[in-house]
């Protein structure tokens, strides 16, 4: 029996699907309007027709892997369950206090995103620990049995959050509550602080702790729903969860770390775009991925995405640090906005055209969709203006009324601003690609990354649309579109490897380690994040780690993150501890171009990261029907398939631009812009002037006019 794998990507708009098949190295994609009240309708009724479009039985799917939206948005719209909160007394007014840090000096209306748990529902626990790990005070359970009842009886909180203070240090009370708590109240979902995420600083470790509990019940009935149905088709094989730091997990792992799905299916993207750049020997990339609701952008250096362990949610203000919820987790390093093809567009209080943040997502989607949406989109302009067709949406599938743009369009935008029809939907489309190009600027500057010298990958279902507007504005000389770039984060599923980060906290004075104290640290955090992995059936023998410091010069503030040599077997402690200076020195130069002082190094943190193999579709693909023959072979025909008027403002409007079947190009394959590539699950659009090429993997290359500048013609741009 022939085994083949499948990916499912929910998006605010729309689901994406892609079957791998293993022995031939091809893939057979869908993509499905999203089930906004319960997603994995979609999940579940694409698998089936995803199946039928391969000819196979589920019964032949070995592996199926998922990445979600659903813990962000469910802590956006505050869609999660009733949660209390335990603290140490004394303290339940942290959530409150914040990091007591202003994300603009100047706003004399300054607001912060609630607390995930209100201050009523904070019950504190009279129990210390020290700062050192001793007990200075015990816990009185029969305290806690009143408090949980209290909760549970007169809020009706169905999760709890255990938040202790120095829990990281000694998690002895927090593992007392919690195991008591289960036993006492078997209903109740728990997550403990110092299980989340236990590291130092209480408010960052709280706030994660209390998000991981508010979406504990969601995902465990969501992930039961998915279990139960594909179950019900007759699949049995394994199934497994994306996180946000592009790893891979079983679903008990998920269920007991929420908080890890918060950036689930952008990762896989990501990831992707990274696969990409291996294949294509190109090392720094810009990966660019725009959907129905959002744009997601990030730096890839050196073939590797970069990545944090901090992100916030719940934004107030987008673009602003500190305006949201800080959640600790290991996450690929994104920078995200609300800006997709369902993009509602608007005319604001001074009479300029503004595009998102709000999304008329799935339902009822853009006017196009044709299921009575009010509201002029970015859809909606981009059909006015050409790009999309009304007939070949979806491969056909999915009939567009262009009328309906045209109406909405002009009622909406183009009439109140005294604009032609063109101009409002070429306004449109344009802010976008301003917004965009923006949010990249300051998150790669951020980050000290020059994008002119790195090519973007674009994907998306509405990524490939505006990649090339969006690069010329950036000075990025190349775009790279991949094969079914429409649903690349689905195929980023697939390259996904099973993976378990683990961190924690303990201040230490470099010059005080030995080698029983770094044994003492490591190898339980090396045994924890391997039985993540062998817990899902991976052998330890095929399991890789990286052991990693968080240091600082005593006295500063913020640490940096020291990758130590070896995969898990650090050799010789003795030998080890003497590089650890020069390591540190190293990056502390890379990071901020100098290294001058010669103070005392402090150890923060001690993290561990273990990864399984990874999957054989790291070396390529092609679409088309498994097990047989692919695109790419010849037979299907190169020609334009017709030509449509397309809005380019470089030629003078609209033009008759011929419009190729993008399945039906080969290898070596070269047109010059401007031209549109239809794939069934998006359309990539390339400018006059614009070459695009066809490489040995199939991708569209895309060499762009006027886009490549000399690297020290201009300083790199910023904006704030």
């Amino acid at each position: 029996m022939m085994e083949y794998r499948i990916g499912v990507d929910i998006g605010g708009t729309f689901t994406d699907l892609a079957l791998y098949d293993q022995r031939l190295g091809a893939v057979v994609l869908h993509k499905l309007l999203t089930t906004p009240r319960d997603p994995s309708l979609a999940v579940i009724d694409g698998v089936q027709k995803l199946l039928v479009k391969a000819n196979l039985s589920i019964d032949q799917v070995g592996e199926i892997v998922h990445g979600t939206t659903l813990v962000t948005n469910s802590v956006i719209e505050r869609a999660g369950a009733p949660t209390g909160m335990l603290v140490t007394a004394g303290f339940r007014d942290v959530l409150d206090i914040g990091l007591e840090l202003r994300y603009d000096l100047y706003d004399l209306r300054l607001r912060f995103p609630d607390p995930i748990v209100p201050r009523s529902l904070r019950v504190e626990i009279d129990e210390r620990v020290k700062f050192d790990g001793t007990v200075e005070r015990p816990v009185v359970l029969d305290d806690v049995r009143e408090a949980v009842r209290e909760l549970t009886t007169r809020h009706g909180v169905t999760a709890v959050a255990v938040c202790l203070l120095h829990s990281y240090v000694n998690p002895e009370h927090e593992t007392q509550i919690s195991q008591f708590i289960r036993e006492e109240f078997p209903d109740l979902y728990v997550s403990a602080s110092a299980d989340v995420f236990p590291q130092m600083r209480e408010y960052e470790r709280w706030t994660t702790a209390t998000v991981n509990a508010y979406t504990q019940p969601l995902v465990d009935r969501y992930l039961e729903r998915l279990e139960s149905g594909l179950a019900a088709q007759g699949f049995w094989g394994r199934f497994y969860i994306m996180t946000s730091s592009g790893g891979t997990v079983t679903t008990s792992t998920a269920r007991r770390y929420p908080v890890r799905l918060l950036e689930s299916g952008p990762a896989a993207g990501v990831l992707m775009s990274a696969v990409q750049g291996q294949l294509l020997s190109e090392p720094d990339v810009l990966s660019f991925d725009m959907g129905g609701t959002t744009a997601k952008g990030a730096v890839i250096r050196n073939h590797t995405p970069l990545k944090r362990y901090q992100l916030e949610v719940a934004r107030i203000h987008e673009f602003k640090r500190g305006s949201g919820l800080t959640v600790k987790t290991p996450t690929i390093d994104l920078i995200e906005i609300g800006a997709g093809g369902g993009g509602i567009a608007e005319v604001d209080s001074i009479g300029l055209i503004n595009v998102g943040p709000r999304s008329a997502g799935a339902d009822p989607g853009p006017a196009c969709y044709g299921l009575g949406g009010p509201s002029a989109t970015l859809t909606d302009a981009n059909l006015v203006l050409g790009y999309l067709s009304a007939d070949s949406f979806l491969g056909g599938d999915m009939a567009l009324d262009g009328e309906a743009s045209r109406q909405v369009i002009q009622a909406n935008i183009a009439k109140p601003l005294d604009l032609d029809l063109v101009r409002a939907a070429w306004g449109i489309h344009e802010i976008i690609n301003e917004d965009v190009a923006r949010a990249f600027r300051v998150h790669a500057s951020e980050r000290g990354f020059d994008y002119r010298g790195a090519s973007m990958v674009a994907f998306g279902g509405c990524g490939p649309i505006h990649a090339t507007s969006i690069a010329k504005k950036l000075r990025i000389p190349k775009v790279i579109f991949p094969l079914g770039a429409g649903v690349l984060s689905a195929l980023g599923l697939l390259v996904s490897p099973l993976s378990f980060e683990v961190a924690r906290s303990d201040l230490l004075m470099l010059d005080d380690l030995d080698v029983d104290w770094f044994d003492t640290h490591f190898i339980p955090l090396l045994q924890e994040a391997r039985g993540h992995l062998q817990e899902a059936g991976t052998p330890i023998s095929d399991i890789r780690t990286t052991c990693r410091l968080d240091m600082r010069y005593r006295g500063q503030l913020h640490e940096i993150e020291v990758t130590l040599p070896g995969a898990g077997d650090l050799g010789d402690p003795r030998d080890l501890l003497s590089r650890i200076p020069a390591l540190f020195a190293e990056t502390y130069e890379r990071v901020f171009s100098l290294n001058l002082l010669e103070a005392p190094l402090e150890i923060m943190n001690w993290k561990v990261e273990a990864v399984g193999p990874d999957p054989l579709m790291r070396r390529g693909y092609r679409v088309g029907s498994v097990g047989a023959d692919v695109a790419g072979d010849g037979v299907a025909d190169r020609q334009p398939a017709l030509n449509r008027q397309a809005y380019f403002p470089d030629p003078g409007g609209y033009v008759a631009c011929p419009v190729y079947d993008r399945y039906a190009l080969r290898c070596g394959d070269v047109v010059d812009g401007p031209a549109l590539f239809e794939e069934r699950e998006s359309t990539c659009v390339i400018g006059a002037g614009d070459t695009a090429r066809v490489d040995d993997h199939l991708n569209l290359i895309v060499e762009l006019r006027a886009a490549a500048v000399p690297a020290d013609a201009l300083a790199l741009e910023v904006e704030v």
